[in-house]
């Protein structure tokens, strides 16, 4: 993902039929589709709150047992990970080869009638601002601050989301998740974005560093061989 505002598509609705599969979605419930700078990801907007604030991740299937919609689109194939935001569920699927075309009318099909059904949609543990504690100094409570109010909006913008994980020798640790994971931006990003802003306002920021949670890492692994072994 980019610091950058990406292009937005007309909107989908149930007055614009899906060619000829014959799905459609609820009468009130018109949904918005953006590219985001992951080819890989999509954004897909409802038009009403899914989370209403914060943002959840869900980078595997084995992660989604929190949400009844995330394990409905875990089912479509080619679908890799899914991300909830305030107003927004980014999508993001597995091979650049494999077409949006047939994965974007089951998701809005899936997202439709998720809405219809008034089901929570999650009952897991959200990510919201960055929490502060007694424990930090100034120095992480304005990198905090400035992650919450500068950086992780326009992040967001664009499907994904950043996590504070730490400040250690100068350094700050971050977690990229929705559109962000895989991107071919995220580096570009980390560094000219998101380190250059923090270390215009806050001088002890001398690097940024992106990290991962010892289980994402270890799903990662297993959906990686999982894909290899049905390619082959």
């Amino acid at each position: 993902v980019c610091l950058c505002h990406s292009s937005e598509a007309p909107p989908y609705s149930e007055r614009r039929a899906l060619g000829n599969t014959g799905l459609a979605l609820s009468r009130n419930l018109s949904i918005q589709t953006q590219e985001t700078p992951n080819p890989k990801s999509l954004k897909f907007l409802p038009g009403k709150p899914v989370l209403g604030s914060g943002t959840q991740d869900f980078p595997s299937p084995s992660s989604a047992g929190s949400s009844s919609l995330a394990r409905e689109l875990f089912e479509i194939e080619g679908v890799k990970s899914v991300f909830f935001g305030p107003d927004f569920i980014t999508v993001t699927k597995m091979d650049e080869d494999v077409e949006w075309t047939d994965i974007k009318r089951h998701v809005l099909d899936a997202i439709s009638k998720f809405f219809e059904s008034g089901d929570p949609i999650s009952t897991g543990a959200v990510h919201s601002e960055s929490t502060l504690s007694e424990d930090d100094d100034d120095v992480v409570s304005m990198i905090k601050e400035l992650l919450d109010t500068r950086i992780r909006p326009t992040v967001q913008e664009d499907g994904g989301d950043v996590i504070f994980k730490g400040f250690e020798n100068g350094t700050v640790k971050l977690k990229l998740v929705g559109s962000c994971t895989g991107c071919p931006s995220s580096t570009v990003t980390l560094k000219n974005g998101i380190q250059n802003m923090l270390q215009f306002y806050i001088p002890e920021v001398d690097n940024v560093e992106q990290v991962e949670d010892e289980v994402d890492e270890i799903n990662s692994k297993v959906f990686e061989e999982v894909e290899r072994k049905l390619q082959e």
